[in-house]
């Protein structure tokens, strides 16, 4: 995916993971972005000005009270020259500043001096990351609709391990896509434009660039409006989902607590996934299962003829993007972990993709060669995210969160085992030792915390569609 164009605003806050900031400037620059590098003081203990400004080629941000940066509205220049501000590493020190709204560095200033998106990547030590305040902090953020990257469970500093590790630059550069590829996470209110622009030309002596709105009738009036995440479906669709379409979609059934003549499902979110995802073992080889996409892609397609407003987080598959869909394309199990944690909040969350489980350790840089004793080389494994029980356990989880299970035998008793662990609501549980992955065809058991549904064998787009109703159906008690 292409960032050419984009603008990012990557601040570097003090923790031991600051080195990797260096890679995810690498890795921005590669997708087309246009990189400025703001270090922290913290942040400056671990990475070099210099290493991080030749990897941005761009002048580096660091000093609130440099004489030659703030005569021209530093921080406030810096608001205005981006599309994502993103915070990678993010230590308990800089959460509890953001939450606080503290601006006594340049950070700080920045940070309050921008109205659109911002994503956090959080570093720290496993204890840290689970003491109430900085969960208190986390949440403040979230409600404020700052997306998370991480943390990751793993290995830390000084011989700890737990949750508290920085994601990995991949998955922190696949939740950047989602957001800037994402329309619901727009530029800056237009009001705070004019603001920002009209000190920066009051500093200046000059007149503002930017035709000046109304005047705002108190300060909040003034301040960028949150996303809502509950818009009407007709508005934050796509272009391409016509009425023709919409009309030719199959016609719901009337769902109970539906407002008369509506969609069932209008100013619903729901977030789904599908297909496969692929694990690099280098170059040219990786890790993957038989999974086509089908069914997630059905179940997509079926919700937003429902009314929703759907984000689909698909792995690599080789069927179209949904119509009326917004579809996030990813490769990795942890890049599709990081695109559905910056889709949140949603309503409604359906895992249909078959991820993979785990991921060779460390991918070689070049293409594996066949020893000349033609021994198999090693391969170490180690575990992926488990996207479902991070998002039925997360600190925005959807109101109905639902999973797949795909068995080869005992397969109600392996589902019922998987819904008492995972911590969701559902599992669609289907036997996948026949055709079932790839075919057109499915059987699939509802398995809920009340028992167990057990449909016929249907046309996957059928299944989909009585599972966009049950989902219809519980949203409406």
């Amino acid at each position: 995916m292409t960032l050419a164009g984009k603008r990012v605003l990557l601040i570097v806050s003090g923790s031991v993971a600051a080195y990797k900031a260096l890679e995810l400037a690498r890795l921005l620059g590669k997708a087309g972005a246009t990189v400025t590098g703001l270090l922290t003081g913290g942040g400056a203990r671990f990475v070099t000005p210099h290493a991080l400004q030749a990897i941005t080629g761009r002048a580096l941000a660091q000093d609130l009270w440099s004489l030659e940066e703030e005569s021209a509205r530093g921080h406030i220049r810096l608001a205005r020259e981006t599309d994502l501000v993103v915070v990678a590493p993010a230590s308990a020190d800089r959460l509890a500043r953001m939450a606080a709204g503290l601006a006594d560095d340049l950070a700080g200033a920045a940070l309050l001096a921008w109205g659109g998106p911002v994503l956090v990547a959080p570093a720290m030590n496993p204890t840290m990351w689970a003491h109430p305040a900085t969960g208190a902090n986390v949440a403040t953020l979230m409600a404020r609709g700052v997306a998370f990257a991480g943390p990751e469970d793993g290995p830390m500093a000084e011989a700890e391990s737990g949750t508290g590790r920085l994601a990995e630059p991949p998955a922190i550069l696949a939740a950047i896509e989602a957001i800037l590829t994402d329309p619901a996470h727009g530029a800056p209110d237009a009001a705070l434009e004019d603001a920002l622009d009209a000190a920066i030309a009051e500093q200046e002596g000059r007149p503002s660039h930017r035709p000046r709105g109304p005047s705002p009738s108190s300060f909040t009036d003034g301040l960028p409006h949150p996303v809502d995440h509950h818009a009407d479906p007709v508005e934050a669709a796509p272009s391409s989902f016509s009425a023709s379409q919409a009309a030719a979609a199959p016609a719901p059934h009337t769902v109970r607590g539906a407002a008369p003549g509506a969609l069932p499902l209008t100013g619903r979110h729901v977030l789904v996934t599908s297909g496969p995802t692929h694990e690099p073992i280098d170059p040219v080889r990786f890790l993957a299962n038989r999974s086509s996409g089908q069914q997630g892609h059905a179940i997509a397609a079926a919700l937003a003829a429902l009314g929703a407003r759907v984000t689909l987080v698909a792995g690599p598959v080789a069927i179209p993007d949904p119509q009326g869909v917004e579809t996030l394309h990813v490769e990795t199990a942890r890049e599709m972990m990081a695109a559905c944690e910056a889709a949140l909040p949603a309503d409604a969350a359906v895992f249909a993709a078959a991820v993979a489980d785990w991921r060779p350790a460390e991918p070689a840089a070049q293409k594996m060669k066949k020893p000349l004793d033609q021994s198999a080389p090693p391969l170490a494994l180690v575990p992926n995210p488990d996207i479902l029980a991070t998002l039925s356990r997360h600190p925005q989880r959807p109101e109905l969160v639902i999973g797949f299970a795909a068995e080869t035998e005992r397969v109600i008793e392996h589902a019922q085992a998987k819904l008492a662990r995972k911590g969701c609501d559902w599992i669609v549980a289907n036997d996948v030792s026949g055709d079932a992955m790839g075919g057109a065809e499915n059987t699939v058991h509802l398995v809920t915390h009340h028992g167990v549904e057990h449909w016929p064998r249907l046309p996957k787009v059928e299944v989909a569609a009585r599972l966009a109703d049950r989902v219809a159906e519980a949203l409406h008690p």
